[in-house]
């Protein structure tokens, strides 16, 4: 019955041997696993910090541009508030102007007789001047001919 034993140690021992080499082929085979799952770990991490330096400058930028925003709006409000002043002076030099325009049509109601008056006197002064150039043109084309007839006598 020893040899059994032997037998059952020899039996043992070969199965252990086949467990060591499964285990060490499975263990082969994850540290192939963990190897490939390193290196795209390692990749991941790499993209990662490009991803995290890229969106570091995107919020560089966009605080920038937030600040940029913010002064232009700024800017904007004063020259808003100088549109709203140059409004206001509009409307009160408007205000003026029909202050003026009522009160020159209040002197030309009040005034209008003496206004037809002059524009009276102003035609009667200018059909005299008319009739005064009529006349002397007139007076220039009888001296012209009586001076052309007294050339027509010379001639003969």
């Amino acid at each position: 019955m020893e040899w059994i034993l032997y037998v059952s140690a020899g039996i043992a021992a070969v199965a252990f041997l086949i467990l060591v080499i499964f285990l060490s082929k499975a263990l082969q085979s994850l540290q192939g696993t963990l190897d490939s799952i390193s290196k795209t770990l390692n990749g991941l991490e790499r993209q990662l910090d490009g991803v995290t330096r890229e969106t570091t400058d995107l919020l560089k930028k966009t605080n920038a541009l937030a600040e940029d925003i913010q002064k232009k709006s700024e800017s904007l409000g004063s020259v808003v508030d100088s549109v709203k002043d140059v409004g206001g002076t509009i409307q009160k030099f408007n205000a003026s102007l029909q202050t003026i325009t009522n009160s020159v049509n209040d002197a030309v109601d009040q005034n209008k007789d003496k206004v037809s008056q002059v524009i009276q006197w102003g035609n009667v002064f200018l059909e005299m001047k008319d009739r005064w150039a009529h006349r002397k043109k007139e007076k220039v084309i009888v001296e012209k001919g009586l001076s052309e007839k007294g050339r027509e006598r010379s001639y003969y």
